[in-house]
């Protein structure tokens, strides 16, 4: 989180504007949180550049949930295709598999998880009612870094993207899109926040058995207060909104500015570990994460001895995924240049001391 939006809000935390309440006492119904929410729909319409027919909503239930929440308004109970690309990915078509049938259409297991498959080997089916793709699997490190044009691969279904771990850090292409969906907990706010953008010809197809508040167009009807909405979260994630909108980089605002930041943060810790011989990155470097960048000390028994240094320099949260092992530093939008640069210091230096 900024610490400019973590200040904001604990100056607020007893009394919201004047109106004698901290928001974690509002009614959702009430007209205080109404001028929360309408000012956080507007301000990721605006920062995001959402076209007017695609509807934003508030949910709950995170990037997991969404892996039920999807296939229940969208399937139709047929056939999604999914495009494996690392740990989310295989989550969302196993998920997938208890509302229709999900065929995978591509995998990089094969791989190892540290390259995309070629679009062009895709095996899309014809009645398909959605592409799934994880544009950036947190675990693995892997980002598109474009989206595919579904029509030019010959499927006429409509693209849903889990963009939970790089939303907002990057411009998206809303014509490839048909759905789009993140838990807020990486670059847009707490935990407990879901944002969901659907386009409106995908609203009124969900299965008998959806549950009626994960409905997308009762959400979408209802104005996401269709039952009580995470109302905290949306607070902290319209000031997240707000805190993005103002940022600038040259003669760039909000995410523009915010994607040549990760650009140059990405880059000066890659480069560093590309020109190591103590510290590998086994990622392909055409779809190497900006948000989510693991690597190995090429000995790993200085593991512990690494973490336990990077502790002792304010540098936390730098191991691995237990599925994957090694390190992992996530720079979200919050992170400044200036935190890459510590890790970077403290690499070189431990190197030179341990080689």
């Amino acid at each position: 989180m900024p610490e400019a939006v973590l200040q904001r809000a604990a100056s607020e935390m007893l009394d919201w504007q004047g109106s004698g309440m901290s928001v974690m006492e509002m009614s959702h119904r009430g007209k205080e949180f109404g001028a929360i929410c309408t000012q956080a729909e507007a301000d990721i319409r605006t920062l995001l550049a959402v076209p007017e027919h695609f509807h934003i909503l508030f949910m709950q239930g995170g990037g997991l949930g969404e892996n039920a929440i999807v296939p229940m308004n969208l399937s139709r109970g047929t056939t999604a295709d999914f495009v494996i690309t690392g740990s989310w990915s295989i989550k969302s078509q196993k998920e997938a598999q208890r509302y229709c049938t999900a065929n995978i259409a591509a995998s990089n297991a094969g791989d190892h998880h540290t390259r995309l498959p070629d679009p062009s080997t895709w095996q899309l089916s014809k009645d398909a009612s959605y592409v799934h793709l994880c544009t950036n699997e947190t675990i693995n490190g892997i980002e598109f870094q474009q989206l595919p044009d579904l029509a030019a691969l010959g499927s006429n279904a409509p693209l849903v993207i889990d963009f939970s771990s790089h939303v907002a850090s990057r411009s998206v292409d809303w014509r490839r899109v048909g759905l789009a969906f993140g838990g807020a907990q990486k670059n847009l706010g707490p935990a407990g926040l879901t944002l969901v953008i659907v386009r409106d010809d995908l609203l009124g197809h969900a299965l008998e058995i959806c549950p009626s508040a994960f409905n997308y167009k009762i959400v979408a009807d209802n104005k996401s207060m269709y039952n009580t909405p995470p109302t905290w979260g949306i607070y902290m994630a319209g000031l997240t909104f707000q805190w993005l909108l103002r940022q600038t980089e040259g003669a760039l605002t909000g995410v523009a500015a915010m994607e040549q930041r990760n650009i140059a943060k990405a880059k000066l810790l890659y480069d560093f570990i590309d020109t190591s011989s103590f510290y590998v990155n086994k990622i392909d470097p055409g779809c190497r994460s900006r948000m989510n960048v693991p690597f190995f000390l090429v000995d790993e028994s200085r593991n512990d001895a690494f973490l336990a240094g990077a502790r002792e320099a304010g540098l936390l949260q730098l191991k691995g995924h237990k599925s994957v092992g090694g390190m992992r530093a996530s720079i979200y939008n919050a992170m400044p240049l200036e935190g890459v640069r510590a890790l970077v210091s403290y690499m070189r230096e431990f190197e030179r001391s341990h080689a």
